[in-house]
């Protein structure tokens, strides 16, 4: 396999049939995940990241692993996620290809991958997982859940399913259900694999992927986490011939910059995973079978709530953001959302530091 699981990873290996919310079930599960600081006499300054769609368990370097986490400027010693405070714990999504069981670890009847024999995963199978790397280390409460995009929605999950075990709950650029537009551009995405000519009903060989599309999946998706301001801001109409050119392209170094992004991406996940947690994303709706959001989030018990949203976001907009936030004050938990004007649009979580370091500085140093 040509996905990198990062040195360091530790694995919780649970021999408890595993239920997926949609039907299905497996005898056993491996989880992905790393820790940072150290739980304190009380097992009460647990504070649990769950991630976006692609990341790894490794959001920052330790002893065994110095190389950039994906969320190295925020996790670390007299970081905002201050690992001198808080025992920080990062888990793998259930479903990915970066160590915890998914659509590409082998099938232990078949001796091969699962790819689409996998139960369909969802974001309450991915957070119901993550439960069970709390339970393994002992924690009973945790002091916060924190999960921006897609580790949002499974922090939300895990609360809705966890009502009194965190007291505090930190949302970025998420939602509590995908709108339209973010479902048609991830089925596009979809659509591009499985229409690749190598995609073989899944059946795809790890030398020969559907790497076309791959790309031009990655290539959608960097358009939707981005935003036009920036596009313009960074390249303008400014000629770039950075890879094999053809008649109709790779003239601009917008074209360059999207190939970079989707050349990088392709040998790094496997393209049934991919396909997977993209589809979690569409299914998951916090307030089904609820009359509403305000329902749906009524029985969770926090001490507050912080949501982080993006003007830029066209992902989740911010609209859905305040969604979130009126929900839980609604509810009587004090909430708080802070609008950020950064022009990355959803991906600026990881990239403008700037905004994003005091914003989660400032809400973390309040919590207790």
């Amino acid at each position: 396999m040509s996905e990198d699981i990062p040195r360091g990873s530790r694995f919780l290996h649970s021999d408890d049939p595993f239920d997926f919310h949609l039907g299905g079930t497996l005898a056993r599960i491996s989880l992905a995940y790393e820790t940072w600081g150290e739980l304190n006499s009380a097992r009460d300054n647990g504070v649990m990241i769950l991630t976006g769609l692609s990341p790894s368990a490794h959001a920052a370097r330790h002893p065994e692993n110095n190389e950039d986490g994906w969320w190295e400027p925020m996790v670390g010693p007299g970081k905002p996620i201050d690992t001198n405070r808080f025992f920080v714990i990062c888990i793998n999504s259930l479903g990915s290809c970066k160590g915890s069981t998914g659509p590409a670890s082998i099938n232990p009847e078949s001796g091969k991958p699962w790819r689409l024999e996998f139960p369909q995963v969802t974001v309450q199978d991915i957070a119901s997982s993550a439960t069970r790397v709390i339970d393994h280390l002992g924690i009973d409460q945790l002091l916060a859940v924190v999960g921006p995009s897609l580790g949002g929605m499974s922090g939300l999950a895990w609360l809705q399913q966890n009502p009194g075990r965190a007291r505090h709950f930190l949302s970025i650029s998420t939602a509590a259900a995908a709108e339209p537009f973010a479902i048609a551009i991830r089925s596009l995405q979809r659509e591009c694999i499985v229409s690749d000519r190598l995609w073989l009903d899944g059946k795809y060989s790890d030398d020969e992927r559907p790497a076309t599309g791959m790309r031009l999946a990655r290539k959608l998706g960097m358009l939707s986490y981005r935003s036009p301001q920036e596009m313009t801001q960074r390249f303008g109409r400014r000629e770039e011939v950075m890879f094999e050119h053809y008649r109709f392209g790779m003239d601009f170094a917008i074209e360059s910059y999207l190939e970079r992004a989707a050349v990088k991406f392709v040998g790094g996940f496997d393209p049934c995973c991919y396909l997977y947690l993209s589809y979690a994303l569409d299914l998951f709706d916090a307030s089904e079978g609820y009359d509403s959001l305000e329902e749906a989030v009524a029985p969770i018990v926090l001490d507050s709530k912080m949501v982080i949203g993006v003007k830029t976001d066209i992902l989740w907009p911010l609209h859905q953001q305040s969604q979130l936030a009126n929900a839980f004050k609604a509810n009587g938990v004090k909430t708080e959302f802070l609008t950020l004007d950064s022009i990355q649009g959803h991906d600026s979580f990881l990239v403008d530091y700037d905004r994003f370091l005091p914003a989660v500085d400032a809400y973390l140093k309040t919590i207790k």
